[in-house]
């Protein structure tokens, strides 16, 4: 067979073939014109940002990974409910320091399923003072942020870098 050509034939996006971008969905989240809480997860880490549109391409404003979590005392995995929770704790305290007060949700291609480790770090900037539309029904369980299906150690280490979050 040879190359498909003609009139019908569409390539798309280089990003949108490689999985990496919904571009309706993007376009849907820039139009609110406010600035977007971006979370990613890897198999190790949790990555929040916050981001601004602009023409040139995007400008982050803040970022907070888990792997910051050592410094206030969180010794724990760092792709757990609780890690995440206390990424978004952190990058909520950075975002307001910068002046952002209100965030568009976005977490990409990542399926959105209830009490998702990614739900637990938008609750996470909401409880920090950034308004993230999320509902309570679509968080963790306050049982499942703090470990308590984990060990006692994740449990006192996540008490104690919360205090320490919010104190900074």
């Amino acid at each position: 067979m040879s190359k498909a050509t003609g009139p019908l034939y569409c390539v798309h996006f280089r990003r949108r073939r490689e999985n990496r971008t919904n571009y309706g969905k993007r376009l849907a989240l820039l139009k609110s014109g406010l600035p977007r809480a971006i979370v990613r997860k890897s198999n190790k880490y949790i990555l929040v940002q916050v981001a601004n549109f602009q023409q040139a391409g995007d400008s982050v404003v803040c970022t907070a990974s888990s792997k910051e979590l050592d410094a206030f005392g969180f010794k724990a995995a760092k792709n757990n409910s609780p890690a995440a929770y206390l990424t978004g704790l952190l990058a909520a305290r950075k975002a307001l320091k910068k002046g952002v007060k209100e965030a568009v949700p976005d977490i990409g291609l990542n399926f959105a399923s209830k009490g998702c480790v990614l739900f637990a770090a938008l609750k996470g900037i909401a409880d920090g003072g950034v308004a993230v539309g999320i509902s309570e029904e679509n968080a963790p369980s306050a049982e499942r942020i703090s470990g308590k299906h984990l060990s006692e150690a994740v449990q006192k280490g996540f008490a104690e870098a919360k205090k320490n979050i919010e104190a900074a």
